[in-house]
């Protein structure tokens, strides 16, 4: 792709980089380039990336910038290729005036470590503007009289291009009378002087009109045009004369409006109208003609502006002064503006690190900024200091720059976020000041641990409440911010061995809200402790622990127990009264226990219901049955006493225990009334003497059975001291089966030993109060059947156990005698 003519001088750079000190991050030389104005936007500058020996990678890693020093940014830069391009299009005049050279300034910033060098593209004029005269026709009136080689001041064209396209000579069409000269000003710009070759004669000839045109130096040049007017007037000997041909003025800048900035003066010889002199500004500068104003009868010059010594430091005015014949003559003013401190130094921030780790060791680059003041000499020349007592200080940096450090550690939990004010000051007369604030937020650190309110929170809970109940909130704050400062709440889990509370309650994590699980019993537990910890979300976190006791608070939950008497006990089982007693005498005491506390366990006794209702009182407290009164022979023999054994709680709960009081005359009618009160099976019993007769039947049939086990040991013994005799018997002796008996056999009456083949048969008879044994007869083989039979027609009872001794032999034995042995008894009763 071919490059036009016009972008040939963008590959072109006016000047190297030059990048030789590094010190503190900062290049202290600048980078020029040139480019020309009214360049197409994407031109090609230079390619930076180059200049600094960095590959487009490394470029566009490390963050490359520009950073523009006025308000609009005319240039841009490619980050992937380094090429510094055209952004928005400059037009050197609108930009720089007549200033030269017309610089666009700029800061190139790099991270990574952070580094930053200044750069500044100059504007190289392009011939874009032709010479312009403001009017369009100058007429000259000048008189006959004047003689050749005289000199005329034309007014000067205006171009706004610099160097070679500016302004280079003036030239004007064939005459005869006038020729041409450029002249050049101190300031550099050029003007025309029209000089008269031959003299006028004003009756051959009395105007004389010809064209000037202005050339400026551009490829391919251009030009202006004027008309040219000479009239020529009647003789006037004498021209006016200045007093001075040069005025030097000094002007404080700021001047207001109409200020007085020099008087000239001019005399002519002339009288009449040709010796009035009128004076005038020569319009060599648009600026001069806003500027400046002259009186045209007194000569004084005033501003109709203020003038800016950062602008425009000299100015050079032209003054004529022309009689009333036509003459005149010019002078120059020079205005030397003076400097006035009316600039307060500029704070340019060019980087600025807006967040900051709280952990960030001193010395830490926060922001890069430069500082300038317009003014020049001391008004120009600016310190920088920070105000008040802040942890940053400023260092001075090459050109002019300068670094916002930090002086020593950061802590973000004292201070979150600073203010850092940067001021400027000059040293001008009287000094002006400059501040800018850079806001500057901490980064939050993990570095602070939660903390509770307190060590050991004590929460209370009443017994029975359901799961899910509050019980309150445990808070732990953390000094940190954002997640960091995010506190969990949770359990720790017990020592190994020992009993976990945590199924009794839990911790809500977010809120440290602790419900609980179930539901507790104050008579189970009464009081627990779980070690709460709290843990913020850093990384590592932090945590922090408290004790969490739990009180169970109890609740009118259990009903009295009566003790005694028993529940489940008989009232005829009760206390025995003898009727002799007298008034408080101690019947018996009611015991009750409440498994509950506090005054929900004090209880209270009191006698709801009796037989005799003014015969017995209960202590409130004590639960001692005594006698209200002397017990009288008309009291019934059987008292039943129902007492109300009530608690304190809210709402009271109760039990009753029910006593039952004989009274008797002495405590063997007692007995007697104990022994015999069950055997009327056809008396009705009240059922408070169901447990009395319980207890009786028992005793009795204790004593039954140890009579009967002592008879059965006795027999048993004897049995077998008849079987040891009979084995110790001659061995001829013959033997008998089971119920037969040896036709030998030895008479009972004759040895007095009972023959061993007999069975005897026990039976223990029922039927009346009293407990005893019945010794049948023997029973023989043959008799057997009839003797069961005889036995169920006397209606003797079942037999309630047999003891038998037989002689050792087989059921082919004889059968023993059919009558008994003499002297055996038919039947015998032992009463136990």
């Amino acid at each position: 792709m071919e490059l036009t003519k016009r972008e040939e001088p963008l590959l072109r750079p006016a000047a190297a980089l030059v990048l030789l000190l590094c010190v503190s991050g900062m290049r202290a030389e600048t980078a020029r380039y040139s480019a020309p104005e009214e360049a197409e936007r994407g031109s090609f500058v230079a390619n930076i990336a180059k200049d600094l020996g960095l590959t487009g990678e490394e470029l566009s890693a490390r963050q490359v910038r520009l950073v523009p020093e006025g308000e609009k940014q005319y240039l841009q830069l490619n980050q992937h290729s380094g090429d510094l391009v055209v952004r928005e299009r400059m037009d050197r005049e609108e930009l720089c005036g007549q200033n030269e050279p017309c610089l666009v300034r700029f800061e190139v910033l790099l991270e990574s470590p952070l580094q930053s060098f200044r750069a500044e593209v100059s504007l190289t004029d392009i011939n874009d503007h032709s010479p312009v005269f403001l009017n369009k026709e100058i007429v000259l009136k000048i008189p006959e009289s004047a003689v050749p080689e005289a000199r005329f001041l034309l007014e000067s064209a205006q171009d706004p291009d610099v160097g070679n396209n500016s302004l280079q000579h003036y030239s004007i069409s064939s005459n005869e009378y006038f020729r041409i000269y450029t002249r050049r000003r101190s300031d550099g710009r050029r003007y025309a002087e029209l000089v008269l070759d031959r003299a006028l004669d004003r009756e051959q000839q009395a105007e004389i009109a010809f064209t000037i045109t202005a050339v400026d130096g551009g490829s391919p040049p251009r030009s202006g045009t004027a008309l040219i007017r000479v009239v020529v007037l009647d003789v006037n000997d004498n021209a006016p004369v200045f007093s001075r041909s040069l005025y030097k003025v000094p002007l404080l800048e700021n001047s207001s409006q109409d200020t007085f900035v020099v008087a000239v003066s001019a005399r002519d010889l002339d009288s009449g109208t040709n010796g009035e002199i009128a004076y005038s500004i020569v319009q060599n500068s648009e600026e001069n003609r806003h500027t400046f104003k002259i009186n045209p009868e007194s000569g004084q010059i005033r501003l109709k502006k203020s003038v800016d010594y950062e602008e425009t430091k000299t100015y050079e005015i032209d003054v004529q002064a022309t009689d009333g014949g036509g003459l005149s003559a010019h002078c120059k003013v020079q205005v030397q503006v003076q400097d006035v401190n009316d600039n307060a130094p500029e704070v340019i921030i060019t980087s600025l690190t807006s967040t900051l780790s709280e952990a960030a060791p001193p010395n830490t680059v926060v922001a890069l900024f430069n500082v300038r003041d317009r003014d020049s000499g001391d008004n120009g020349r600016v310190s920088c200091e920070l105000p008040g007592e802040q942890p940053f200080s400023i260092t001075l940096l090459p050109a002019d720059a300068y670094a916002l450090v930090t002086s020593e550690e950061l802590d973000r939990e004292e201070v979150a976020e600073y203010n850092v004010t940067v001021r400027a000051r000059d040293q001008g007369s009287p000094a002006l000041t400059t501040s800018k604030t850079l806001l500057v937020r901490l980064i939050d650190v993990n570095d602070n641990a939660p903390t509770f309110a307190q060590a050991v929170y004590t929460m209370m809970l009443s017994e029975n409440e359901p799961a899910g109940k509050s019980l309150g909130r445990l808070t732990a704050t953390d000094a940190d911010a954002g997640k960091n400062a995010r506190v969990r709440y949770a359990l720790d889990p017990p020592p190994p061995g020992a009993t976990s509370a945590a199924s009794f309650v839990s911790v809500d994590a977010e809120s440290g809200t602790v419900r609980a699980l179930r539901p507790l019993d104050y008579e189970e537990v009464r009081a627990f402790e779980v070690t709460v910890r709290a843990a913020d979300g850093g990384s590592p976190p932090l945590s922090a622990q408290a004790v969490l006791r739990v009180v169970v608070r109890d609740e009118n939950d259990n009903a009295p127990v009566v003790l005694h008497p028993p529940p489940d006990s008989s009232a005829a089982a009760g206390e025995l009264v003898p009727r002799w007693a007298r008034a408080d005498y101690l019947v018996a005491k009611v015991v009750a226990v409440d498994a509950d506390a506090g005054q929900n366990a004090w209880l209270s006794y009191e006698l709801a219901k009796a037989t005799e209702p003014g015969l017995f009182r209960v202590g409130l407290h004590s639960g001692e049955v005594r006698t209200a009164r002397a017990v009288s022979e008309r009291d019934a023999a059987r008292q039943r006493l129902v007492v109300l054994v009530r608690d304190r709680g809210q709402p009271p709960r109760s039990a009753t225990a029910t006593l039952g009081i004989a009274l008797v005359d002495g405590f063997s009618d007692a007995f007697l009334q104990l022994s015999h009160g069950p055997a009327g099976r056809q008396q009705p019993q009240a059922p408070e003497e169901d447990l009395l007769t319980t207890y009786l039947i028992a005793s009795l049939a204790c004593v039954s059975s140890l009579f009967l086990l002592s008879v059965l040991t006795f027999s048993a013994a004897k049995l077998c001291k008849a079987r040891l005799r009979a084995r110790l018997s001659p061995p001829s002796a013959p033997s008998y089966g089971d119920g037969d008996f040896a036709a030998d056999g030895v008479d009972v009456t004759g040895t007095g030993t009972l023959s061993p083949a007999y069975r005897y048969e026990v039976c223990l008879t029922t039927g009346s109060g009293r407990s005893e044994f019945q010794f049948l007869r023997p029973v023989l083989p043959s008799l057997k059947r009839s003797a069961e039979s005889g036995a169920g027609q006397e209606g003797e009872g079942p037999c309630c156990s047999q003891l038998a001794g037989e002689r050792e032999g087989g059921p082919g034995s004889a059968a023993p005698p059919a009558v008994p042995p003499p002297g055996w008894p038919a039947a015998g009763r032992v009463h136990a």
